[in-house]
């Protein structure tokens, strides 16, 4: 049944500028959402726009799905020293730790979370070394049980073991072997050795997709990079192919130099951004020096999933580099060409965010990214129309059971916290 949204603001997606008009959304894999000056249809179900600002579903580049049961959990052994003490005593000791009923919750809170800030789409990073089979259908299921399109990885690495790489190459294979949009995931250069390396490039062409892959966070990944090969990041991961995937998505790109992001200009890649969680680890700021902006994602990196907000992280940190609103809003559509030329399957046009923002300004064409850095945020959320059904309606979770999902959810962290508490 299609949906009637009447009287929003919409973008005209043919370049007429921001319009005053009513919408049809139609369901199902070939959905659309087109204006609308014929009133509704006869039972069609009307969803009121009270004349605010209507967003197609907003895209998060880049997740850590998996930390979603990190909220409050207990601290570390010892503070970290470093990037890769943080990584050592937080973040591994989490991932290995997960089993499939945390995982799932992880991917049930995720969504909710997603959908109150009125993101359809996550590009997920995940990891559960001890977990890994079956994992990424785990994630799968609970978005699409939840309304959420996706595009999935599993982190590779050679940090647990070749057991533990062997056994992720299998999964992604198999995952990747049933026809859903993903990717071959990579975690940093200086935990996934050669023929890992190899491996991954191997499995990403015979599957027709692109890697994903953090590239220097820290300067730790550039300084074991050049003693055990002798080379940047940037330039092994050239060499190994990397940068030839259609679809390929570099991860932070914080410490690269001039070389390197003359690779990235002469190449097809996407680089995700993700301003707070560089804040959060105190790994430096992205420069925006000869990249290419067209080809710049926005993530959160699994602190949140507000891409609203990233994005203004984004042109806050920026301005040192000249970063203007417009320039940090066009992440935000970043994000959706490169489902739309990458996964179209993932890249739903029937995706709708209706909002409550009425602004106390004129509001146009022309300013609306400025409107978005100073005012819209994840507050105005109101409905969420996700593959064409309402998931989210005037604030309310639609899609599941909100109140028992996160029950769920706490008694999984629960759960996850004790076990990070044991030796």
């Amino acid at each position: 049944m299609s949906l009637y949204g009447k009287d929003v603001l919409w973008r005209d997606p043919d370049g007429g500028g921001l319009l005053r008009c009513d919408l049809r959304v139609t369901p199902g894999p070939e959905g659309e959402t087109r204006m609308a000056d014929d009133g509704p249809a006869p039972g069609e179900s009307p969803i009121e726009g009270r004349g605010a600002l209507a967003l197609p579903g907003l895209v998060c580049g880049h997740h850590h799905i998996y930390s979603a049961l990190a909220r409050g959990m207990p601290a570390p052994p010892r503070p970290p020293r470093d990037f890769a003490e943080m990584l050592e005593l937080v973040w591994w000791r989490l991932d290995k730790r997960l089993d499939d009923e945390m995982i799932r919750a992880s991917a049930l809170a995720a969504a909710i979370d997603g959908l109150r800030c009125g993101v359809t789409c996550f590009v997920d990073h995940h990891a559960s070394p001890n977990a890994i089979a079956g994992s990424l259908d785990l994630i799968a299921a609970s978005l699409d049980e939840a309304g959420l399109a996706h595009v999935l990885c599993l982190e590779l690495s050679d940090r647990d073991g070749p057991e533990a790489a062997a056994s992720g190459l299998a999964e992604t294979d198999r995952y990747l072997a049933s026809g859903r949009p993903g990717l071959v995931g990579l975690h940093a250069s200086f935990t996934v050795g050669d023929a890992l390396l190899e491996a991954a490039v191997d499995l990403a062409e015979r599957r027709g997709t692109g890697l994903h892959v953090h590239v220097a966070e820290d300067g730790v990944d550039q300084t074991r990079c050049l003693a055990d090969h002798g080379c940047r990041v940037v330039e092994r991961l050239a060499g190994a192919g990397v940068l030839e995937r259609p679809g390929t998505i570099l991860v932070h790109g914080l410490h690269i130099d001039d070389r390197e992001r003359g690779l990235l200009r002469d190449s097809e890649v996407w680089l995700a951004h993700n301003p707070e969680s560089n804040l959060n680890n105190a790994v430096g700021r992205l420069s925006w020096r000869g990249l290419h902006p067209g080809h710049v994602l926005i993530g959160t990196d699994g602190l949140h999933g507000d891409v609203l907000r990233s994005a203004r992280a984004a042109y806050l940190v920026g301005q040192a580099d000249g970063l203007t609103p417009g320039t940090a809003w066009n992440l935000i559509h970043n994000n959706r060409r490169y489902l739309r030329r990458h996964h179209p399957s993932a890249s739903r046009d029937n995706d709708l965010v209706l909002t409550d923002y009425v602004p106390p300004t004129p509001l146009d064409d022309g300013n609306l990214a400025a409107h978005a850095c100073f005012g819209l945020d994840a507050r105005h959320v109101r409905t969420v129309v996700a593959g064409g059904r309402v998931v989210l309606d005037e604030g309310r979770i639609a899609s599941l059971d909100e109140s028992e999902t996160l029950r769920f959810c706490r008694e999984q962290a629960r759960r996850l916290w004790d076990a990070l508490e044991r030796p």
